[in-house]
């Protein structure tokens, strides 16, 4: 498998663990009226995971891209994922938003990837 696709496969991985631990235990019903600890809890055990695949990520990650390069992927990643996760994990109606931020998303990732990886623009 190549570089790039390992790096993005973890990071779908990897998100969809993060928003897990940031976001489940708002709606998971049997942590209602229990302690913040308790949740806190819960979602660092969950995050531990997070961190198996998104540390490799990086790491394969940075032979390729750079720095910019792969923090743009995460934040894509990262609301590609958060859109399904929510509207149908939490349950919150879809937006119009959702799209004008995935365009905005995209034109980051435009502006980040159209110089060749590594090219330091001088200024």
């Amino acid at each position: 498998m190549s570089p790039v696709l390992k790096t993005i496969l973890l990071l779908v991985i990897s998100n969809t663990f993060m928003l897990t631990a940031w976001y489940l235990h708002l709606n998971v019903k049997w942590l209602d009226g229990k302690s913040f600890i308790l949740a806190s809890i819960l979602s660092w055990g969950i995050a531990f995971f997070e961190y198996q695949f998104h540390i490799p990520a990086n790491r394969i990650g940075n032979t390729i891209f750079s720095l910019a390069q792969l923090q743009i992927i995460q934040v894509g990643m990262s609301l590609l994922i958060f859109i399904p996760f929510s509207v149908f994990v939490m349950k919150t109606p879809l937006k119009w938003d959702y799209f004008v931020a995935s365009l905005l998303i995209v034109l980051a990732a435009y502006l980040i990837f159209r110089n060749p990886i590594g090219e330091v623009i001088n200024g």
